[in-house]
């Protein structure tokens, strides 16, 4: 037996160390679906309404089980793990991600899955807790206030400086027109606004003559400074 053959038989042991007993499978695929839960349940709560898509939240708990199936298998042999890794090569996962947070999720899942798999359930729950309290802690760390959008429409062409008198007088320049529209003696505005006090400007706007409709809107989307 050359050094070849003592190399090779030490690195394929070293990978079939693992008990792969039922008992054991049991246990780390209960331990894997506690924590799939727990992700399932995060992702609802911390998720904002607007985005939340049921479809991949059921889908969360399922990667992690899968995950921790794969990590299963690639411990009980060397040969199954280079097979699944060719295999896992092909796939080609084209899924939009629609907020930025369900990557956190999604790697949130996928690394428990993992971590499950290999028996250090320890980690996955110092990092479940960790990492559930810096979500929550951050989703409410008052940042930036998001601006609201301000949408007047009547006719005159001197209800512009009428609307931005009033506008500048609530936001204290903290406001962007974002369109105007002329057409036929009629003005259509679109104003990005921070106001202290939206039902008085409202109010006041709606009051003016020659306005039909005046409506301020607020929306989840990203936070100007």
């Amino acid at each position: 037996m050359g050094f070849k053959d003592i190399f090779k038989k030490s690195f394929i042991q070293g990978f079939t160390r693992y008990d792969a007993t039922p008992e054991n499978i049991i246990v780390v695929f209960m331990i894997a679906s506690v924590f799939a839960l727990y992700i399932f349940f995060a992702y609802r709560l911390l998720t904002r309404r607007t985005f939340y898509s049921k479809s991949f939240n059921i889908a969360l708990p399922a990667l992690v089980l899968i995950t921790a199936g794969v990590i299963l298998t690639i411990q009980s042999s060397v040969v199954i793990s280079l097979g699944m890794v060719g295999a896992l090569s092909i796939v080609r996962f084209r899924t939009a991600i629609k907020d930025p947070m369900d990557l956190v999720f999604l790697f949130w899942a996928i690394s428990t899955g993992i971590i499950c798999g290999a028996g250090l359930a320890q980690i996955s729950c110092v990092l479940s807790f960790v990492l559930t309290v810096a979500l929550f802690v951050l989703d409410r760390l008052p940042v930036a206030r998001a601006p609201k959008i301000l949408m007047v429409s009547g006719s005159g062409y001197e209800l512009e400086k009428a609307v931005m008198a009033l506008v500048n007088k609530y936001c204290k320049n903290n406001f962007a027109v974002k369109s105007r529209a002329l057409s036929n003696g009629k003005l259509n505005m679109v104003v990005e606004i921070r106001s202290k006090d939206d039902s008085a400007l409202l109010q006041e706007i709606a009051a003016l003559e020659n306005v039909a409709s005046s409506t301020i809107l607020a929306h989840d989307g990203e936070v100007t400074y």
